[in-house]
């Protein structure tokens, strides 16, 4: 018979691996499973605020290793091309995936995390011990499980999650690109039924990552289409494709990306990062998000003596830390779904510039120590 591991995490990415590091430092067993390989590209934003830097210095994982490109100003623009520029109240920096969490996983298994290439097929929960069912490895067992598999898997079906259930909207798209973007900057600019985030990474790569609805990318054939036709109805979006040249062969693409809300714990799993329902991707913070997620799963789980109180303790510090943020998150998205009011709201933020670091602080977090 297996024997019973501390903690198994299903997922490795940024919340997966970030929490192995923190558990691993502090002494615990810990198990990580990821169904692909390392390194591997990701659809995601590729933009991180520096609010996590002294929690990623004090894990001795500092990506000031791997020569992310610094970004101190954002630029958000609406469907009509109207545009403002203001500074970062914080900063951040953008890496690629392929990169970042190739170093995370290095650094947990150089920590001693046991990485598993498996996929899961189910987590159950009997007489305070997990059973985690997988293809290659059997069954094991575990006293703590971290959900941190990304927005949504089978995994999610199997355990009848809540949302898995409900219509999930939007279509994802990345690539990398080389091409004139602007050194410091990332873009957030509007289209017709969804949003893309532009800035660089390091090499000097530009990642353009967006989300769009299928209400409206229905009414066309295929991703360029509907990029040549939609997207491109920003002109700013039309500069920045025109002058850039693709490096992959094909974009990344995701279906069926959901935003819904979702349980934090769920059947007595920690869920983190996306896993757990994270910032509308408007506010380009999901990745800082997902590590401190990671940071308050590690620390409960550290703290806390009885199940009860570490579900609970896990759930005020997320109320806490990320309620607010949520909550500005989804009503910027509704603004900017509307094209009255995301015209309105553009000419109100350029006649107040002032008001647009005050919005980006209502979705951004305090520099994050232990």
């Amino acid at each position: 018979m297996q024997p019973v591991r501390e903690v198994i995490i299903v997922g490795g990415g940024l919340a997966g691996l970030t929490a192995a590091i923190h558990l691993s430092k502090a002494g615990l067993h810990v198990t990580v499973i990821e169904k692909h390989p390392y390194p591997r590209h990701k659809v995601c934003g590729e933009y991180i605020s520096n609010e996590v830097v002294p929690y990623l210095q004090w894990l001795d994982a500092d990506p000031a290793v791997l020569s992310p490109a610094l970004i101190e100003r954002v630029c958000i623009s609406a469907v009509s091309g109207r545009k403002v520029e203001t500074r970062l109240p914080l900063g951040g920096f953008g890496i690629s995936r392929y990169a970042l969490d190739a170093f995370l996983m290095e650094k947990a298994v150089r920590n001693g995390v046991h990485l598993l290439q498996d996929t899961v097929t189910n987590i159950s929960f009997a007489n305070e011990q997990f059973t985690v069912d997988t293809i290659a490895n059997g069954t094991l067992f575990a006293t703590h499980v971290i959900g941190a598999y990304g927005k949504r898997a089978a995994l999610d079906q199997q355990l009848n999650r809540d949302f898995f259930s409900q219509k999930s909207p939007w279509l994802a798209v990345k690539a990398h690109y080389k091409g004139d973007f602007p050194d410091g900057l990332v873009g957030l600019h509007n289209f017709r039924g969804g949003y893309c985030g532009v800035s660089k990474v390091e090499n000097d790569v530009i990642n353009i990552c967006y989300l769009a609805s299928y209400e409206v990318f229905k009414d066309y054939k295929n991703i360029d289409e509907h990029r040549e036709e939609v997207l491109y109805e920003n002109k700013w979006l039309k500069e920045i494709f025109s002058n850039s040249e693709c490096l992959f062969d094909r974009p990344l693409t995701i279906s069926q990306v959901s935003f819904s809300e979702k349980k934090k714990v769920d059947q007595h799993i920690l869920m983190t990062g996306d896993t757990a329902g994270l910032i509308h991707p408007l506010c380009g913070n999901g990745m800082a998000m997902a590590i401190s997620s990671a940071q308050l799963a590690a620390q409960q789980i550290l703290e806390q003596t009885s199940r009860s109180g570490l579900e609970n303790a896990y759930l005020r510090g997320w109320q806490k830390q990320f309620g607010k943020r949520m909550k500005a998150g989804r009503l910027l998205s509704a603004v900017f779904r509307h094209p009255w009011l995301s015209g309105v709201t553009m000419g109100t933020v350029v006649a107040v510039p002032a008001l647009l670091p005050f919005i980006i602080r209502q979705t951004h977090g305090k520099p994050l120590v232990v």
